[in-house]
């Protein structure tokens, strides 16, 4: 989030226009949860979709529940510079309707509420690299341990007011380090614990809803103005504004650059490769776009798009079962996003910190940027694989092998995507049900 910025030499007041534009930012950021549930139960197989849906939705209500009481305490508080902690905000009972968050001039519940919308889709990411084969029940679990053993320290670090990554300045204005680094190598660490999907390699897992795919980006690019606008935390000097056209332009080249890639090693522009394309870009411009000027933001973007779609293969060279290519796009475009920020960066936005190819053309804002990248990576890799394993060990991850052919919706929701008892009515139900007949009397007839 953006340093604290004093709107005139005594304390701010309220603002309703800057409360208002948070409020607005908020839903928008709520509303990728359901984009990015879409984006990804368009990608697995039928017999996936709902468990994919859901895997998404139920982080609305777990990460809501426990950030009301801890979760933005521990984040937001201070105490130290690896986790916070104010008393007051437990459960959210003794902060005042009016009340400012410091420095600013919106009340503490409007950045508690922004605050929870990037809690709630920072697991939900995880999950697009275990589909088709975690038990549900489980995965609820895991995203109550990990949200409160990873996540929020890591936002404490990289957002909190004494987080040592904060005080060191690394620059994250949206989320590059504690959104997409940490779920893009959270979802490394899992996978490698829990293992392959049955087929992974042999059978053809395409995406069974290409429109229902490209809904979701959509969806997601359109709320993500909110994510990376909003983390301004106002619009009074133009700095959301800047993010605002740089989400809007690193995108924009990310989804062309991903499309050129694809073309020329594969011959073909997919659905596919526009939307991962975009996310890419969306990704890879979320911690540098308040550093970077637009011609800045289409290099991000651009990078980011290559990258990303040639990191998203390295699943199969490695041999890690990324279902879904988290690790390919979030990790690896966050990674890039976040880095760049070394190279772009013109003092002129959110810090006055330049890059190498601005100002004194120093390596000092890079070398803290691979400070928290690495930092951040370290920890989420190493922590969630040890989640994994211990809930593996105890209540187990998976489901069965049976359950996972048959399709983990029925198994594990009682539900399947699309009904299809009716497909067989109607002039194509007569012809099959007069072929059947036919069968049935060359069989007596034999």
């Amino acid at each position: 989030m953006a340093p604290a910025v004093m709107l005139a030499a005594d304390a701010p007041r309220l603002s309703s226009a800057n409360t208002g534009f948070m409020l607005i930012c908020s839903a928008l950021v709520m509303l990728m949860t359901p984009g990015l549930a879409f984006f990804y139960g368009g990608m697995v197989r039928v017999k996936s979709t709902l468990n994919m849906l859901m895997m998404s939705f139920i982080s609305l209500g777990i990460v809501t529940i426990l950030w009301v009481l801890y979760g933005f305490s521990l984040a937001f508080g201070t105490g130290s510079s690896l986790l916070g902690w104010n008393a007051d905000w437990i459960g959210l009972s003794n902060i005042g309707l009016t009340e400012l968050w410091d420095g600013y001039t919106i009340p503490v519940f409007v950045f508690m509420v922004f605050q929870l919308m990037f809690a709630i889709i920072t697991p939900a990411l995880i999950s697009g690299a275990l589909a088709d084969r975690v038990k549900f029940s489980a995965w609820a679990l895991f995203v109550a341990l990990w949200v409160t053993i990873v996540y929020v320290p890591v936002a404490h670090w990289v957002w909190g007011a004494d987080g040592w990554a904060y005080k060191l300045g690394v620059i994250d204005f949206a989320g590059g380090t504690a959104v997409h680094i940490n779920a893009g190598a959270a979802a490394l660490g899992v996978i490698l614990v829990i293992g392959k999907r049955v087929g992974f390699k042999r059978d053809p897992m395409r995406p069974h809803s290409l429109p229902l795919v490209m809904l979701g980006a959509g969806l997601l690019w359109f709320g993500w103005f909110g994510f990376n606008a909003g983390s301004w935390l106002g619009n009074d000097d133009g700095v959301g504004a800047l993010m605002f056209v740089n989400t809007q332009v690193a995108t924009a080249a990310a989804m062309l650059a991903w499309l050129a890639y694809e073309k020329i090693r594969h011959g073909a522009f997919t659905t596919l490769g526009a939307a991962s394309g975009a996310v890419a870009g969306l990704v890879a411009i979320t911690p540098s776009g308040g550093a970077v000027s637009p011609l800045g933001a289409i290099a991000v973007g651009a990078v980011a798009g290559v990258a990303c779609a040639a990191a998203v293969g390295l699943k199969f060279r490695f041999g890690f079962d990324d279902s879904l290519d988290v690790v390919g796009v979030h990790m690896v475009g966050g990674i890039l996003g976040s880095l760049l920020i070394g190279f772009f960066a013109t003092g002129k936005g959110q810090s006055e910190a330049t890059g190498v190819f601005y100002g004194d053309h120093s390596f000092d804002q890079l070398w803290k940027q691979c400070a928290g990248v690495f930092a951040v990576l370290a920890y989420s890799l190493v922590v969630s694989a040890v989640l994994a394993f211990l809930l593996d060990r105890t209540i187990g991850m998976r489901v069965t092998e049976d359950e996972e052919i048959s399709g983990i919706d029925q198994a594990e929701h009682a539900e399947t995507a699309y009904d299809f008892s009716g497909a067989g009515g109607g002039v194509a139900g007569s012809l099959t049900a007069s072929a059947q007949a036919a069968a049935q009397t060359r069989k007596v007839d034999a």
